[in-house]
């Protein structure tokens, strides 16, 4: 890892922060647009021009709001789960890059010259300290072990919705809680599987290396997009977005895990969940898309500060895409029913992901050509809708219990 500045972090953390909580609250904006929008609504339009002001009419109401406790709570946990939701959001976000990066020099073999000179640690040392000298756009740079640390981080969110459903003392919100444990335990097993044919190709855990070896040798999206697939939707369930919101699920269980929730506690889980939205959308966006690479137009300028601008508003204008997919599909496809979540993880995502797996394995085994991972991918993901068909339609799996015929008969 290159050597710790605590100024240039804190001034980085600052930044970064600045960014993320106004887009947060924007994001929520865009939300009831795009909802509007869809439902031939107007939506937002009086707090400012075009309702552009709305998201800091809502903060303001966090704030000035009374947050009710009610009595029957566990105080303790009450107000440590709202907690435990944000900060592991943000947390998780310190070593996903948001701009453009520059991968960390990989280690060389110890070769002598005739003099005794190591000349192969002499050009490692060159090219870490050109490294060391570049600025990166990632709060904590270097950190071999960058996906492991998102996806342990990105995992304990789970506790905020877990505790805040224990410890309101409500049936609705227990429920939600139960779903979301079982829901996001599940889609945790998909969405880990699916990275690991990226991590077989780029031979590395960190981002910066994964998006440098895309930028070298194309985008994961074309050689593996069924594990794109599946990562996209384990990171929709991982979000509590829908088709995946079970926890929530207004229409069955009130409001679920946040019913008992109000006023600034109930703005920190939506912090929450909106700041995992953008760790997600930046996640598909680097190990599958390219990260701040785009067929040569990261480098049509040699300026080191307009590269780094060009590369940074790439990545950016890619995550802005995934977000704006988050918002579209909310209200385009109705939510699952439990039975059908569940069954989509266990029975479809996960073994798609084993068999997507082995033919990874397969093909740096024996040193294909990627393009043999692609079709491979594209036969999984039809092999699996014909078998669905068939399994739908199989005479086992029409339904056994056929209605009574209920006879009414009338007084004469």
């Amino acid at each position: 890892m290159p050597e710790f500045d605590i100024l240039t972090t804190l001034i980085v953390i600052a930044c970064v922060i600045a960014v993320v909580m106004p887009l947060v609250g924007y994001l929520t904006l865009g939300e009831r647009k795009v909802s509007a929008w869809i439902q031939d609504r107007v939506g937002p339009n009086r707090v400012g021009p075009l309702g552009l002001l709305q998201p800091l009419a809502d903060g303001g109401k966090f704030f000035l709001k009374e947050a009710p406790i009610p009595s029957h709570v566990d105080k303790v946990f009450y107000l440590l789960a709202p907690a435990v939701a944000m900060a592991t959001a943000l947390i998780a976000f310190a070593v996903v890059p948001w701009g453009a990066t520059v991968a960390q020099p990989a280690p060389v073999a110890m070769t002598a010259t005739m003099d005794g000179k190591p000349s192969a640690l002499e050009q490692y040392e060159a090219s870490q300290k050109k490294y060391h000298d570049t600025f990166n756009g990632v709060i904590v740079p270097g950190l071999d072990i960058g996906i492991l640390y998102v996806f342990a981080i990105g995992s304990l969110a789970v506790y905020g919705v877990i505790l805040g459903g224990w410890s309101s003392d409500n049936k609705y919100s227990l429920l939600g809680a139960l779903r979301s444990s079982a829901q996001i335990i599940s889609y945790e097993i998909p969405l880990g599987m699916s990275v690991v044919g990226v991590v077989l190709f780029a031979g590395t855990l960190n981002l910066e290396g994964i998006i440098e070896w895309q930028k070298q040798h194309g985008w994961f999206m074309f050689y593996q997009p069924l594990a794109f697939l599946l990562f996209m939707t384990s990171v929709y369930a991982e979000c509590n977005r829908l088709p995946f919101d079970l926890p929530e699920a207004e229409q069955e269980l009130v409001g679920g895990y946040l019913t008992e929730y109000g006023s600034l506690n109930f703005g920190m889980f939506m912090l929450g969940e909106y700041t995992h939205m953008i760790t997600t959308s930046l996640l598909m966006s680097i190990l599958f898309f390219g990260g701040w690479s785009f067929f040569g137009l990261e480098d049509v300028s040699t300026s080191p500060l307009w590269g780094f601008v060009i590369k940074t508003l790439i990545l950016l204008a890619k995550m802005g895409f995934f977000l704006t997919l988050y918002l579209l599909i909310r209200w385009t496809i109705p939510r699952f029913r439990f039975d059908q979540l569940m069954g989509l993880a266990w029975k479809v995502m996960i073994p798609l992901a084993l068999l997507h797996l082995l033919a990874t394995m397969l093909v740096r085994q024996f040193s294909l050509p990627n393009v043999v991972l692609t079709v491979a991918s594209v036969a999984l993901f039809v092999g699996a809708g014909v078998v669905g068909l068939m399994v739908g339609t199989a005479p086992n799996n029409k339904p056994r219990r056929v209605a009574a015929k209920v006879e009414v008969t009338t007084a004469s």
